[in-house]
């Protein structure tokens, strides 16, 4: 196989004075305190990451914040993650944070934030943001949004069944899909290999109201052996399946490594997903020539 490029379409970084002082944050933030109040859940800066990604031999990496209740703290990561992707314009793209908290004006918020550069909206999460998924009446205005200017917007999908484990929730399969199906005409990235949601596209009617749906392989190793890859490419097909390691809750380089091991039918499968479908869904500029 050719030499490969990878887009890591999942990461999360953090502005440093949170990084150095989470305990003060845990107080303001229910759920950042159930993820991070253990010392050993690891909190990354863009600098970390930049490392990570050069000893991986990744090209580019999207990054995302955190989904705050509070939309003060969500403009505070904005800001961090506007100045990472200014002084690494080439290594990083980002999402923007959008909260629960305010009143009015999302449809104003959602734009400013993608003229500043945004390439989506997420990592967004109900049952961090303390809201009914099938029923995000407040995200009505950021999704029009995000239609009105082609832009995806990713969103925390757990599984059903299985074991239970610090930030999971309730944001399943069945609720998500009553989101989508409202809005046929976004995209939505769906974390985390969408809870399984894939696996109901055998289901005809399944099939049709995910055409907008894209799926992530973000901490797969916590929930699924690498196998899980062929699965949903042989359900879905390559072209709607982000390589995304959910750093740094999985380290890069083993994640891709295990990514790389699945029996791929070929170079294009593969690089659809390591690279290609991330760079045309965020719009990453690849040098001329890198795409087909």
């Amino acid at each position: 196989m050719n030499p490969l490029r990878c887009i890591d379409a999942h990461t999360h970084v953090f502005p440093e004075e949170i990084v150095g002082n989470r305990e003060r944050f845990a107080r303001h933030d229910s759920w950042f305190s159930q993820l991070y109040t253990d010392p050993k859940a690891k909190l990354v800066t863009a600098e970390n990451l930049i490392e990570s990604m050069d000893a991986a031999g990744i090209d580019h990496s999207v990054i995302c914040g955190f989904p705050w209740r509070s939309q003060s703290l969500s403009n505070v990561h904005n800001e961090y993650m506007v100045d990472a992707c200014r002084r690494y314009s080439d290594r990083l793209s980002w999402l923007a944070i959008v909260s629960t908290d305010l009143t009015s004006n999302y449809e104003t918020m959602t734009n400013d934030l993608f003229d500043r550069g945004a390439s989506g909206i997420g990592e967004i999460n109900a049952d961090a943001q303390e809201f009914e998924l099938e029923r995000a009446d407040h995200l009505s205005d950021v999704l029009a949004v995000c239609r009105e200017r082609g832009k995806p917007i990713m969103f925390h999908v757990s599984e059903p069944l299985g074991h239970q484990y610090p930030g999971k929730g309730r944001s399943t399969p069945v609720r998500f899909l009553q989101l989508v199906a409202a809005n046929p005409e976004v995209t939505f990235v769906a974390a985390h290999w969408g809870g399984g949601l894939p696996f109901y596209e055998l289901m005809p009617e399944v099939r049709s109201q995910c055409a907008n749906v894209v799926y992530d392989s973000a901490a797969s190793t916590y929930l699924y052996d690498e196998q899980i890859f062929r699965s949903v490419i042989d359900v879905v097909g390559s072209g709607r399946v982000l390589f995304g390691s959910d750093y740094p809750v999985l380290r890069q380089e083993p994640f891709k490594r295990k990514a790389l091991s699945v029996a791929w039918r070929d170079e294009a499968e593969r690089d659809s997903v390591m690279f290609k479908n991330a760079a045309r869904l965020f719009r990453i500029e690849l040098k001329e020539g890198e795409l087909s």
